[in-house]
């Protein structure tokens, strides 16, 4: 297991995991979540997925582990496979890994000199060197809007342009350079990070997978199970909070002939849920964490 587990006991507890029952671990990683949720089974199943080769180092040797090595969207077609039509709850924990980030090559971390990757699969034929030099000045302004909310976007893809034309950027520093001069004072870092989550989320359709991801929880779950959801910036939450609430990514409430929701899911907690204090000072990768949970109707 190479990263400490956030919001771990909250993750367990809001999925009320049955001990005989089936669980899916979305995103297996470091093992952290995936080996807690496989220890409070007897009999159940757990089928962890995930796409980055890293994570096949850290699986359960039990015939109870199944480790499905694919991206979560190809979640239903994996499990119909095994035979499974329907699980008793889904967990995912979003956004990169602190492997993956303290991996200089994997090229996510604004701390790290390494290549310009950031693909959480090496099947990728997209990787961020990829868009940074070929993508036109529209396209990079659109993605760190949208992907980044970055205020100034146009002038990062203007200033990103103008180095290229020099020479190709294949660095993480070299991108870093590049903007440097429109970082604001007292901001670089977030601004930064904002700049390679955009670039991060491009690369690996992470929007379209997820939607793809909380589409197939509906089909997968069985009425009364659960799905915990741990998420780190707000473009994510917001899809998952829409989800859980309305049943869709947009958040559009839907209502039947006597006003009662038509969601298929009904959110367990009102309020998203995020780590104490003491949490977020034992691991500062926690401190961006929202943790939604919803059941099936």
């Amino acid at each position: 297991m190479y990263h400490k587990p956030v919001l771990l006991p909250e993750s367990i507890e809001g999925l009320r995991i049955l001990p005989d029952g089936l669980y899916v671990d979305a995103t297996f990683g470091g093992g952290g979540h995936g080996t807690a949720i496989f220890n409070e089974l007897t009999s159940g199943k757990l089928f962890a997925f995930d796409q980055d080769q890293d994570a096949a180092a850290n699986i359960i040797n039990d015939p109870r582990f199944i480790f499905i090595p694919q991206n979560f969207r190809y979640m239903r077609n994996f499990l119909m496979l095994e035979g499974v039509q329907e699980v008793d709850g889904i967990f995912a924990d979003l956004g990169v890994s602190s492997h993956q980030f303290d991996v200089a090559d994997k090229g996510f971390s604004t701390r790290l000199d390494g290549q310009l990757d950031m693909r959480m699969s090496q099947n990728n034929p997209l990787d961020a060197r990829s868009i940074v030099n070929q993508y036109t000045p529209e396209e990079l302004k659109r993605i760190f809007k949208r992907f980044g909310e970055i205020d100034n976007a146009w002038q990062m893809a203007e200033a990103i342009v103008a180095r290229r034309t020099q020479q190709e950027i294949t660095r993480t520093f070299e991108l870093r350079d590049a903007v440097q001069h429109l970082l604001p004072r007292g901001k670089e870092n977030k601004v930064l990070a904002q700049l390679f989550q955009a670039l991060r989320i491009e690369v690996n359709q992470e929007i379209t997978v997820l939607e793809e991801f909380l589409g197939q929880c509906v089909q997968c779950l069985k009425p009364g199970g659960r799905m915990v959801v741990i998420s780190y910036h707000s473009l994510e939450d917001r899809l998952v909070k829409n989800f859980m609430r309305a049943g869709n990514a947009e958040g559009t409430i839907e209502k039947d002939f006597f006003g009662n929701l038509l969601s298929p899911l009904v959110p367990v907690s009102r309020k998203v849920i995020v780590p104490g204090e003491a949490e977020i000072n034992n691991n500062s990768r926690a401190r961006s964490a929202r943790l939604r949970i919803a059941e099936k109707k």
